[in-house]
């Protein structure tokens, strides 16, 4: 199902006519229906993440879980929340807290010493959501990858062959948007099986708005 800008920026204009505004920033949403894919299957269990060309519009949250060193060089790179080894253990078995972690923030990174306590305490929530944090070796830098992770979106087929991410906010311009739309199905492309002949539909939306078709 080959799709090209005209055809996006052509969907995104009805998005944007049957929109009525709202007081708050809307997200653009993609949707990607997939057929001949069944997600209980290891080949149909899509999860990626997606570094989108002109970001989200507004900046994914960036969790880091470190200790000493790589702690304040997140700091100072200006991670949303650096978690110490210390606060970690302090959650083991405190359900809600994790919880709370888990849905305040997008994306992990963590300390490669660490990941073993991690999967022991936040495993069982941070994995089924498909979070579970990338491993940062000991001294390395991690303010790009704090940066990479703002710019990038996790699609990823739960129950049904359906994926669905943002691919920016409503005050992005149309070619920024079709520009990330793009480099999600190219990504997609090369992780199913008969590349674009697995996508069925595509639709684009308002987070409060109704989903409108991209027609190729």
């Amino acid at each position: 199902m080959p799709l090209d800008k005209k055809t996006i920026m052509e969907a995104l204009k009805q998005v944007r006519e049957k929109s009525k505004k709202r007081n708050f920033s809307q997200s653009v949403e993609l949707i990607i229906n997939l057929q001949d894919v069944d997600p209980k299957k290891p080949e149909g269990r899509i999860q990626q993440t997606i570094e989108l060309p002109n970001g989200l519009g507004k900046s994914a949250k960036v969790c880091v879980i470190a200790t000493g060193e790589m702690a304040l060089k997140a700091k100072k790179a200006g991670a949303d929340y650096v978690l110490t080894r210390e606060e970690l253990e302090g959650m083991a078995g405190d359900k809600k807290r994790q919880r709370q972690l888990a849905k305040n923030y997008d994306f992990f990174l963590a300390e490669a010493p660490l990941m073993p306590l991690i999967g022991k305490i936040l495993g069982p929530i941070l994995g089924p959501r498909g979070k579970m944090p990338t491993p940062v070796p000991p001294g390395a830098d991690v303010k790009p990858l704090i940066e990479r992770m703002r710019k990038t979106v996790m699609v990823r087929v739960r129950g049904q062959p359906v994926l669905q991410c943002k691919v920016g906010t409503e005050e992005m311009k149309d070619e920024e948007i079709t520009e990330n739309v793009l480099a999600v199905i190219h990504s997609l492309e090369g992780k199913l099986k008969r590349g674009l002949r697995n996508i069925s539909s595509v639709y684009l939306k308002f987070t409060m708005g109704e989903p409108v078709k991209i027609k190729p």
